[in-house]
Parts: C-alpha cells; sequence; structure tokens
C-alpha cells in the first residue's frame, strides 16, 4: 500500500473509530486523544508489520486501551483529591469487543460532523475540530494546511473539546426539527475548509490541496449519509466543478491566470461531468438552494467551450435568484460582474456602487479588484491601475498580489 492510500485508509477509519468509542464510553475529550494515539501507533507499526486484515477492530482496541488507561489515571486522581469521592457507572470500565461500532441505521461521520460544528463553538474551533476528528488529520497536518501556528490549531481544537464536554452536547443525531439548521453550520464548514484550500487567503500558494482534497472527501461522506438532500449535492458538485480548474489557474512558476485566460483543456473533464451530473440530478428532485444554485453557475462555465461562449445572461439570472436567498455581499459582486457582461460595465459599476460603505467588505480586496476590472472595461485605464493597486495591498495571498499588480503595472504601460 502506498503512502497516499494507506493516509487515506487512516482517516476513513479515523471518525468510525472515535464514533465507536463514544458510544460505548462518552467522554468526546478523552476519546479524540485516544483515537489520535492509536493512529499514531497504526502509522508507526502498520508500515513495518503490515496492515491487519480488518484494520478498524485493531485501531478499536488500541484506542480502547488507550482510554481506559486515561480514564483510570483520572479517576485515581480525584479519587486521591477527594477521598470521599463515589463510585459511578463510569468507574468500571471494560474494554469492549472489536466488533464495537455504528448500530445499525446510525452513521458516525454524520453525527461526528454535526458535534464538530455545533453552534456552541466558535467558526475557527468547527473548522479545526472537524479536520482532526473527522478528517483524520494531526495537529501539525492542520497546522500546516491552516498556515496557523501549531499551538494555536492546538488551543482551538483543546478548547472546541472543553466546550463540548462542559455543554453536554450528546453523541447522538439532533432532533428531526435540529437536524436542518445543524446540517447548514457543517455545509458551512464544509464551504470554508474548500474555500481556503482552493484559493488560500494568504500564504505564498495560491491553492493549498491537502484542504480542498479533504473538504471534498468529507462532503462525499455527507452525501452517502444524506444521498436525498439537495444541498449536499450541490456543495459536492459546486467542489468538483470548481475544482475542477485547478491545473490551469496557475503558470509553473505560481503565477495567477484568470478563468477567461485559462486552458480550458487543462480542466478535468471527469470532474466537470460528475458535477453536473450531480447538480442536475438535485434540481430536477429536491428543494432548490443556494449551493444548487452556485453548482448550476460553475457548470454554466465548465460547460462553455471559451469564455466568449459563456452563456452570461443565465448565470446573470442565477446571481439574481441567489441573491434573493442570502445577504452575501460576495453575490452581489458576482452579479455586477456579469451585470457587466450582459449590459455593459457601467451598468456593472452602478449595482457595484450599492456595496459602497458595507462594513462586511472593509477589509476585503475584493471590491477594489472587481471595480478595477469594470474601469479597465470602460477604458478609465489610469482608475483601473490605482484600484488594482489598492487591491493588492489588501490581499494577503502572494499569488493574488502580484497578479493585481502585474495588471496595475500593464495598464499603466498601456495608458
Amino acid at each position: 500500500m502506498d503512502d497516499v492510500a494507506f493516509g487515506h485508509l487512516l482517516r476513513e477509519l479515523a471518525p468510525q473509530v472515535l464514533g465507536a468509542l463514544v458510544r460505548r464510553y462518552g467522554h468526546f475529550d478523552v476519546a479524540e486523544d485516544a483515537v489520535q494515539e492509536a493512529l499514531l501507533a497504526a502509522a508507526l507499526q502498520w508500515p513495518r508489520e503490515g496492515v491487519p486484515v480488518d484494520p478498524r477492530p485493531w485501531l478499536i482496541r488500541v484506542a480502547s486501551r488507550r482510554m481506559i488507561d486515561q480514564l483510570r489515571s483520572d479517576q485515581a486522581r480525584r479519587r486521591r483529591e477527594d477521598s470521599s469521592a463515589t463510585r459511578t457507572p463510569d468507574d468500571e470500565l471494560h474494554a469492549p469487543p472489536a466488533d464495537v461500532g455504528p448500530s445499525p441505521g446510525e452513521d458516525d461521520s454524520l453525527t461526528l460532523l454535526i458535534m464538530c460544528c455545533h453552534p456552541a463553538l466558535s467558526g475557527p474551533s468547527q473548522v479545526a475540530l472537524t479536520l482532526r476528528a473527522v478528517g483524520g488529520l494531526t495537529t501539525t497536518e492542520i497546522a500546516r494546511a491552516l498556515l496557523t501556528p501549531e499551538s494555536t490549531v492546538g488551543q482551538r481544537i483543546s478548547r472546541a473539546k472543553s466546550q463540548i464536554k462542559r455543554s453536554g452536547i450528546a453523541f447522538a443525531l439532533p432532533p428531526e426539527h435540529e437536524r436542518v439548521e445543524r446540517l447548514d453550520a457543517v455545509l458551512h464548514v464544509l464551504y470554508l475548509i474548500f474555500n481556503e484550500g482552493y484559493t488560500s487567503s494568504s500564504g505564498p500558494n495560491l491553492h493549498r490541496v491537502e484542504l480542498s482534497a479533504e473538504a471534498v472527501r468529507l462532503t462525499r461522506l455527507l452525501r452517502d449519509a444524506v444521498p436525498d438532500n439537495g444541498e449536499v449535492a450541490g456543495l459536492l458538485a459546486l467542489m468538483l466543478l470548481t475544482d475542477a480548474r485547478r491545473p490551469a489557474r496557475s503558470t509553473a512558476d505560481g503565477r495567477l491566470i484568470p478563468m477567461a485566460e485559462q486552458d480550458r483543456g487543462l480542466w478535468h473533464r471527469d470532474a466537470i461531468d460528475e458535477g453536473i451530473d450531480i447538480v442536475t440530478d438535485a434540481m430536477s428532485r429536491t428543494a432548490l438552494g443556494s449551493y444548487q444554485i452556485q453548482a448550476a453557475i460553475a457548470a454554466l462555465h465548465a460547460e462553455a467551450p471559451a469564455a466568449e461562449a459563456t452563456d452570461w445572461m443565465q448565470i446573470l439570472g442565477l446571481y439574481t435568484l441567489l441573491e434573493t436567498m442570502t445577504d452575501n455581499p460576495a453575490v452581489t459582486l458576482n452579479r455586477a460582474v456579469a451585470t457587466a457582461m450582459v449590459y455593459g460595465p457601467q451598468a456593472g459599476l452602478r449595482l457595484l456602487s450599492t456595496l459602497d460603505g458595507d462594513p462586511r467588505l472593509a477589509r476585503s480586496h475584493r471590491p477594489d479588484a472587481v471595480r478595477a476590472h469594470l474601469l479597465e472595461l470602460t477604458g478609465d485605464l489610469d482608475a483601473a491601475a490605482a484600484l488594482y493597486r489598492s487591491a493588492a495591498r489588501k490581499t494577503m495571498s502572494i499569488p493574488e498580489q502580484n497578479y493585481l499588480r502585474a495588471r496595475a503595472t500593464e495598464l499603466g504601460h498601456a495608458g
């Protein structure tokens, strides 16, 4: 088994093992630490001794022993601190059988995703804990992927586990009336993970493939668990259609290439076909949602054989519909571009002006970048160049900085 397949196996097994332990013992925080120790033991032993015929029970046994040792140690410490402590059911600890696992009708991956994305946790904590508990990534891997100090990631995970413990969040699917809201939080976290991997918000690289790939993998798991949910399907389709463009988004030396200039022959056709099939099926038989609409927009871009063949009128209609579903200024930014492509740049600039002063965009580079692009289309090259330079100062992504500065320089020469 090569390293890639080995890593995929461990990440696939991680939520199954964690679910088995939490269902048997409770104590999410202790169980999660025990699973990480078991995964580390597997990473050290299996390459040398071979992967067990059935690796899941092996991991459950190892993690159970680690967990029991930790719980007994904690109980002994508490007894020393309080000699009057009484015994509870948790004091009687026995290792579970090797076949401990999900009960019929239950899905550990979905349950863990919902637990990790509980509204009691902060957004950054939800992302870190999801990657750790459901993705099986180590703290070091998460820190590297998020370009965040390892100590910061460790603190986020630790706080999240403490919050779960204090809040008494149960290891169970929420009641039906809460499930849609909680699933929305899960989708949002997966969307954030994918976007950070597809277009890094900071640092020297345009992509962090390990993050976007993990988001796709987890969204596939979620779709397996809730196959009739149109928005889960829509998000997966959106990820596939977007990530299909990755090979054409930059040059060999890392220079960003805008979509209109990309070599569409480099786009991953299999991913595009799968994404189109998924979103087409979802839109034909489920309630329409924002992720489906975004996927439909991505599909229209993917289906155009060249940039000039893009169906901007239909894209504009979809953005207009999307704007009725979500109060998100990024949608209006995109609608301004589509409006410019259909009715001319001045129309796009008028729409863009409605976002002036929106505090949600105060630190974003995108309004300046979009306005610069539309001004460039009008022929006002000096104003466009100034705004490209302004946008470059606001983004933390080095490839985006380089691209925006290059556009400003080119326009300066052209003017």
